[in-house]
């Protein structure tokens, strides 16, 4: 009997064969993408002749091992960079079996069956078996829909680890810049002071005009109160930085005075175009139209009947006249397998209408993320320009005073100059410092802006070349 339903199946192959091999073609085109992208920056790329910077180690600009270390060590224990990782890690483990629906299905069961009279009963036991080839697109398209996904969980983990370096370095850069502040308005606080003291002696030689003195407490009152801003923004800078590091309290070095970071030699790496390449929000809207494409293709497979093969084996023998079971009965049956949508076809029908509205308003999310990174990279290209220019002025403005301090000290040993005198130029030096130091912090945060927008950061460790050559290419740019 066995042989009887194998012999059909033999003749039908080259058919079945056939009409497979024509049918799973009839899949949706993935849509090509255009970015709308400028051949080059309207602004400066670099502050000076230098090396294109490495997206995957900006900071290193700094030169500050510190912040290196830093940002080694919240790149290991960031807990939204690790919640990402094991999402990814999810997503792959499906995605590896995205076409596990369309294998062989295999079904085994026994059961005991009693004649109506109760003259016999009988033990059944058999194989069902099924095979659904997932034509007209429809395997094509689950592919796409699970490679989108895991497309588009690789980027939000390349986004996530993006922010998280961006976010350590304007923290670190904020907080050596409030340790500054705090270091020279604590040199305020004591030439106020000083200056305080001065003009009491001068009071009680009757030489300080009428009021001078309490100008001078309140002038010295506002010193100390002034420190409590820089104070406040190092316990927030340090509190933040624990908690993108994965630790409970802020380590006690980040608490001692350091050099404020200072921005080396560096050069904006290649042309528009790479933003594609380095740009998670970009990455992301790509794998949503991967995805849309995916899931229009299953729509437009679901109009389709399902084909595929059906085969069963049943062993039956009779329980109570047959004790020795030398007897057996067995039936194999082996055929397509062929369901058409009839009554809710029209809603499939709309259902495809609707995936395809869908896939159009996923291509225009992409072109929308392309000119908004675009957009953020203009941007904090002009603010980089600009904040640089305003360091270089605000340096030499501290420069200048510094020439007016050493001057005032020079004749204030000669006993030329009133030592009040030498207290206002000092202050007015360290007043410009204060500035020199926000500038030069403005110039390192537009610096960082920068390298966020391009999207820089280390690749994951499953987002190197050589994994990345499985990645799905079919939402070409």
């Amino acid at each position: 009997m066995a042989e009887a339903g194998v012999a059909p199946l033999r003749r039908w192959r080259p058919t079945l064969l056939g009409a497979a091999i024509a049918l799973a073609g009839c899949s949706v085109a993935v849509p090509k993408l255009e970015p709308p992208i400028p051949a080059q920056w309207q602004h400066a790329a670099a502050s000076q002749a230098a090396e294109p910077t490495d997206l995957r180690g900006w900071w290193r600009a700094f030169n500050d091992p510190a912040l290196n270390a830093l940002v080694d060590q919240a790149l290991a224990h960031n807990l939204d960079v690790a919640q990402a990782v094991e999402r990814v890690r999810a997503v792959r483990v499906l995605q590896q079996h995205s076409g596990a629906p369309y294998l062989p299905y295999l079904k085994a069961s026994t059961d005991q069956t009693i004649d109506p009279d109760a003259s016999a009963s009988y033990l059944v036991a058999g194989f069902d078996a099924s095979w659904e080839f997932g034509l007209f697109g429809r395997a094509k398209g689950a592919q796409r829909e699970a490679q989108g996904q895991l497309n588009a969980s690789m980027a939000d983990l390349h986004a996530a680890r993006v922010t998280l370096v961006a976010e350590v370095v304007r923290n670190w850069i904020e907080l050596r810049t409030a340790q500054q502040q705090e270091a020279l308005l604590q040199q305020i606080g004591e030439l106020r002071s000083h200056q305080l003291e001065l003009l009491k002696i001068r009071q009680r030689l009757q030489l300080a005009p009428a009021g001078a003195v309490d100008q001078a407490a309140a002038a010295a009152a506002q010193a100390q109160a002034a420190l409590a801003a820089p104070r406040q923004a190092v316990n927030e800078a340090a509190q933040r930085l624990a908690v993108l590091a994965g630790q409970n309290h802020p380590d006690p070095a980040w608490l001692q005075t350091g050099p404020q970071p200072q921005l080396g030699a560096w050069e904006l790496p290649g042309t528009p175009a790479n933003l594609l390449r380095t740009r998670p929000e970009i990455a992301r809207a790509e794998a949503d139209v991967l995805r849309a494409a995916g899931e229009l293709g299953v729509a437009h497979a679901d109009r389709f009947p399902n084909i595929g093969l059906d085969a069963s084996m049943v062993w039956a023998t009779d329980l109570n006249n047959n004790r020795a079971h030398a007897v057996s009965n067995g039936l194999v049956t082996v055929g397509p397998m062929f369901s058409m949508p009839l009554f809710d076809w029209g809603l499939r029908e709309a259902n495809e209408h609707a995936k395809s509205h869908e896939l159009k308003a996923s291509v225009l999310a992409y072109r929308q993320a392309v000119l908004q990174g675009v957009a953020e990279v203009e941007t904090a290209l002009g603010a980089l320009q600009q904040q640089q220019q305003r360091e270089q002025h605000t340096l030499e403005a501290w420069q200048a005073l510094q020439r007016v301090d050493d001057t005032l000290q020079t004749r204030v040993k000669l006993k030329l100059e009133s030592p009040l005198v030498l207290t206002d130029g000092q202050l007015a030096a360290n007043q410009a410092a204060i500035e020199l130091a926000e500038a030069r912090a403005a110039r390192s945060l537009a610096y960082v802006a920068l390298f966020k927008a391009l999207g820089g950061a280390p690749l994951p460790a499953d987002e190197t070349p050589d994994a990345k050559s499985g990645k799905s290419t079919e939402a070409t740019r």
